[in-house]
């Protein structure tokens, strides 16, 4: 089966590279070549084969994750947000709107305005406890000890994270926190996969807000708004999207 699928990408890749030159050949005959305003010449071409699509391919975890987020923030509407090694299109675009503080253990090289871009290692944050009102994880905890980024090896980093996410998160504070769900499993060393009930039980002392489901791309992927627990464990690989709030002692 794999020989037989690596036969057909070869000859799928003939076809869209005869396809390119064909297009090519059409655009040069339409090249004023005494007069060219911008040249056109074979060895400076760039094949793009994969982008002649009748809709426009995205990543549904991280375009659905970061726009339900955003607008989760919108109506929190905090005076500051804390991230925590999520998408940096996340906290760049929400910068915009709200002062933001970025925290990764591969700090990013990121200058704009309203946004602070610093290193910060999540099983061992500097934050004090009770100290933030309005903190977001998202699609990062599932990594942390698999060592994909560098980091130490640990079984348990993942929930030594939530600990640190757990305690740093102020009293009534609110805690967006995102992971893979499905069928628990480690894939190493891309990420872990949690049921919805691990998450859960988790995040002891946190009522949850809201639960939104990514749907796997092989079942028509979508994003369930306010979704079922049920739906959640159905996936092998969705995205599980929890709001939290943090109860009084």
């Amino acid at each position: 089966m794999r020989l037989l699928n690596n036969i057909k990408q070869i000859y799928g890749k003939q076809i869209l590279y005869r396809e390119f030159w064909r297009q090519f050949k059409v655009l040069e005959k339409q090249t004023d070549t005494k007069k060219t305003r911008l040249s056109l010449i074979e060895n400076e071409v760039f094949p793009c084969l994969w982008d002649n699509t009748p809709t426009t391919p995205f990543d549904m975890h991280y375009v659905y994750h970061v726009a339900w987020a955003l607008r989760k923030i919108k109506e929190i509407n905090p005076e500051l947000h804390v991230d925590i090694s999520s998408s940096l299109n996340f906290c760049t675009t929400l910068s915009a709107f709200i002062p933001v503080e970025f925290y990764d253990y591969r700090p990013a090289n990121l200058k704009l305005s309203n946004l602070k871009s610093l290193q910060a290692d999540l099983t061992n944050l500097h934050f004090e406890s009770n100290s933030l009102q309005c903190l977001s994880c998202m699609h990062t905890v599932e990594h942390i000890g698999l060592g994909r980024y560098g980091d130490p090896l640990d079984y348990d980093g993942d929930l030594k994270a939530i600990d640190e996410l757990k305690r740093v998160t102020s009293i009534n504070g609110n805690l967006l926190f995102v992971v893979p769900v499905g069928k628990p499993k480690i894939v190493f060393n891309a990420h872990r996969i949690y049921s919805y009930s691990q998450i859960l039980s988790y995040f002891k002392g946190f009522d949850l807000i809201e639960f939104s489901l990514i749907t796997d791309d092989d079942k028509g992927g979508q994003l369930i708004l306010n979704a079922r627990e049920d739906q959640a464990d159905m996936q092998e690989y969705g995205c599980g999207c929890f709001c939290f709030k943090k109860r009084e002692a």
